[in-house]
């Protein structure tokens, strides 16, 4: 039996405080061997009193309180192990030292354990508007835009399906609630048969296109079709013919006969009547053969009296006629399906008794509610789901189908359908985290890969309980489908911001009168095209005729120039196959297993004969993306120099250095700047120099760069961002800037290496630094895969996965599984005790 001591307040309060005074054994190797480390190679800036950048080491009350400070020490260790601090000025640390601090960081700071890594928090996440819209495609059969129906979806950590940000307004709940009606009105049969119908469209009667024809009524028409008919029934067929004309009258006549198997049905003169309708529907019994259907028009006016201000052209007035439409067999016994039924309702026919459709309710809604929930339902929820199905269909005009579709509108406007709800499985160990079942693992891959629900496949490995154990031959399975060109959207899109490109603001002919040298004279000639504008309104007004033939010349004189000069486009079919570039490569490489590496550095690209005669490369003709070998010393290969990329990261009528070396530093090396200060001067505002001359943006930037609130995030910044200065706002290669030869000179890394253009940096970037590409890539990929940003506790998970990849080469293969068999991917954080 065991023994229970109690001892008095005042004595376990002595306790207490004695505890907490004793130095921990954390404490005791931070002062032996981690302290001198940070004395010699930190405290400069750092600490005794020193606090750039806000960081200080010897600020805290005590060691327990600065080891405390998770913020503190992630920001130390990316920084360190990103060889940016020290800074390149001070002495590198010893690989020793360096060693001996990320591994204290890791195992004593932040307390990360690799046998039991931490999953982290995740928020309950809904349905962003792309994965709803997918989910509906997948579910219902049908498409629902949801870019029309729903608000654009906030982002967070550069993703749009971030848990902490997906909220849910009262206003989007009732667009839910309107969408769900929506959806269940179109993709949900209302009733179990419809009669068939059929077009004879009116290319079945003369033979050419299958759109509207235009018969003159000043000419002979005789147009015929035969009907193949195989069912025995009566049958309705309704002309579609309707008499077109403008609003000058035209005389022009004619006399027009419809027949079917010969016997007349319609017979009329047309005249001028525009939009008039030819009225005839008739049923008739058809045995199985074939039936003529004929219009014969006879013009009863010459064409010579054509009035004379129609022009040489045809005749205006005319028959549209589109064909016929055959409606039947009309019998009951031949009714049809509808479209989609069978995705529902899965019997031949609906019970006759009450208790039979009851029990074929509740199959249905199972499988339908199993499948929009993603995991099985409890049997109380279904029963109430046909309860509400059978009143529904006794209600006036009610019918079985009516009611499974009221039951459906209910399941697609609840909670359980638009937020991704997550079980777990019994853990024996209360301090071990818990694996999420199956079902939740289904669709965090679903989502992960594909942008939508679980497909059949998932749903039943899930629900034998073998999802886990065929995890490997599942991604396979999942990247080669089409459904993973989701993934190559919507992560590789948002990530690189290249799904952005056909909507971010270039203005085309400022772009390239910049790198010639003539903005300024073309904004001198729009000023002077507002001002002549001005002066003929005046003129009219005023009523000065020899003013206005001046003016007007002068403005003839203006428009001659500008069609000279031609206008410079950034056209919508470039923008889309920039875009495209960038996908496809993106999908090349995680179909094929390819290296991650290729997405820096590549001798190929996609291309087609736009897109490569903006480039600059020959030999590509035709309209279609095709994978061309670059030619030799081409800048291009690698996401940083495609079309896509550097338009996203420009301005609208310049490059911006700055953006693009942003761009690098956040999603190739992981080492974003912190926010600017505020109240920081424009960089326009440094493009005058005292003496009123324009600046080209490397002298602009070296000015900026002399602001000590500037100086230490442009230092890391400008050099790659101006590595990128011979692509221009649109992506295309220049030599001069301002009508200047561009200036060039080498450029280096906060970490030391050098580079003399945008190739080397490059290699660099896929050799030296690509460590930093794996660990930020890993992060990237992570936030997205599981909708939050990155924590402490994920770095044991990120430093798993990067081995990983450098043991492989970087195989695309290597990083999808190691996100998926990760602790944050397969487990939920456990509650607290």
């Amino acid at each position: 039996m065991p023994i229970s001591l109690h001892f008095p307040a005042s004595v376990r309060l002595l306790a207490m405080a004695s505890l907490a005074i004793a130095p921990s054994a954390r404490a005791v190797d931070y002062e032996k061997d981690i302290l001198p480390i940070l004395e010699d190679n930190c405290y400069n800036c750092h600490g005794d009193g020193a606090h750039k950048g806000k960081v200080s080491f010897d600020d805290s009350a005590t060691t327990e309180e600065l080891m405390g400070r998770t913020d503190l020490w992630v920001h130390a260790l990316k920084n360190v192990r990103a060889g940016i601090m020290p800074p390149p000025k001070k002495k590198r640390l010893p690989a020793a030292d360096l060693a001996m601090l990320v591994s204290w960081i890791k195992r004593d700071a932040l307390r990360l354990d690799p046998a039991r890594p931490d999953p982290g928090r995740v928020t309950l996440r809904r349905l962003n508007r792309v994965e709803y819209r997918n989910t509906i495609r997948d579910l219902m059969g049908i498409d629902f835009r949801t870019d029309e129906e729903f608000p654009a979806d906030d982002s967070g950590y550069g993703f749009d399906n971030i848990g902490d940000v997906l909220t849910t307004s009262p206003m989007l709940l009732e667009k839910y609630m309107q969408a769900a009606e929506t959806i269940v009105a179109q993709a949900v049969p209302l009733v179990p048969g419809i009669t068939p119908q059929r077009q004879i469209a009116a290319g079945k009667f003369n033979g050419t296109h299958d759109g509207e024809i235009g018969i003159s009524l000043y000419d002979a028409a005789d147009l015929t079709a035969q009907v193949k008919i195989r069912q025995a029934g009566t049958y309705r067929i309704v002309l579609d013919a309707t008499v077109r004309g403008s609003f000058t009258f035209d005389p022009g006549r004619a006399d027009c006969a419809w027949s079917i198997d010969g016997k007349p049905v319609l017979h009329r003169e047309l005249k001028w009547e525009n939009g008039h309708r030819l009225d005839s529907s008739i049923e008739v019994k058809w045995a199985p053969g074939k039936h003529p259907l004929r219009l014969v028009l006879k013009p009863l006016e010459e064409i010579s009296k054509k009035p004379a201000d129609l022009g040489d052209g045809p005749p205006d007035v005319r028959l549209g006629f589109r064909g016929a439409t055959i409606v039947g067999p009309l019998e009951a016994e031949f009714a049809a399906k509808p479209p989609n039924y069978d995705r529902f309702f899965t019997r031949a026919a609906v019970p006759a008794d009450a208790a039979g459709r009851h029990d074929y309710a509740k199959e249905i809604l199972a499988r339908f509610t199993a499948r929009a929930y993603r995991r099985p339902v409890d049997a109380a929820t279904i029963d109430r789901l046909a309860d509400l199905a059978g009143e529904s269909a006794k209600a006036p005009g009610g019918s079985f189908e009516r009611g499974i579709a009221r039951a459906m509108t209910a399941v697609l406007a609840s909670p359980r359908f638009l937020f991704r709800m997550e079980e777990t499985l019994p853990e024996a160990d209360p301090q071990a985290h818990p694996l999420l079942d199956e079902w939740a693992l289904a669709s965090r891959l679903s989502y992960f890969l594909w942008s939508t629900m679980p497909d059949e496949t998932l749903l039943r490995l899930a629900e034998s309980g073998r999802l886990r154990e065929d995890l490997p031959a599942q991604i396979d399975r999942m990247i080669q489908d089409d459904r993973s060109d989701e993934f190559v959207r919507n992560f590789a899109g948002q990530w690189l911001q290249t799904r952005d490109v056909e909507s971010v603001s270039i203005d085309a002919g400022r772009v390239a009168a910049r790198d010639a040298g003539s903005e300024t004279d073309m904004e001198a000639q729009y000023e002077n095209w507002k001002r002549l504008g001005r002066e003929i309104d005046a003129a009219e007004k005023s009523g000065n005729h020899a003013q206005l033939a001046i003016l007007n010349a002068e403005r003839e004189e203006m428009r001659r120039r500008f069609r000279e000069r031609g206008k410079v486009e950034f056209s919508g079919s470039l923008r889309y196959a920039m875009r495209r570039e960038a996908e496809m490569v993106f999908r090349h490489l995680l179909r094929s297993d390819g290296s991650a590496l290729s997405i820096i550095e590549s001798d190929s690209t996609f291309l087609n004969e736009e897109l490569a005669r903006h480039y600059g490369i020959p030999g590509v003709r035709g309209g279609e993306m095709r994978l061309v070998k670059l030619p030799a010393g081409s800048p291009r290969g690698g996401v940083l120099t495609m079309g896509a990329v550097l338009a996203v990261t420009s301005n609208p009528t310049r490059t911006s250095p700055v953006k693009r070396g942003l761009f690098v530093l956040e999603n190739f090396l992981g080492t974003p700047p912190p926010p600017p200060p505020p109240d920081i001067p424009s960089l326009e505002a440094s493009e005058k120099s005292a003496d009123g001359h324009t600046l080209s943006l490397r002298q602009a930037l070296a000015l900026h760069r002399e602001q000590p609130l500037c100086s230490s995030c442009h230092d890391r910044m400008d050099p790659l961002g101006l590595a990128f200065e011979n692509f221009n706002a649109m992506g295309a290669w220049r030599e001069a800037e301002l009508g200047q030869p561009l200036e060039t000179s080498p450029g280096k890394l906060l970490t030391g290496e050098k580079f003399a253009d945008v190739s080397e940096l490059k290699h660099i970037l896929a050799t030296t630094r690509h460590t930093d590409f794996y660990r930020c890539l890993t992060e990237k990929s992570l936030i997205y895969a599981l909708g939050r940003g990155t924590e402490a506790g994920d770095i044991t998970t990120i430093d798993s996965i990067v081995d990983s990849l450098e043991a492989s080469g970087g195989k695309f293969s290597t990083l999808i599984r190691g996100i998926v068999d990760s602790a944050p991917f397969q487990r939920r954080q456990r509650d607290p005790l």
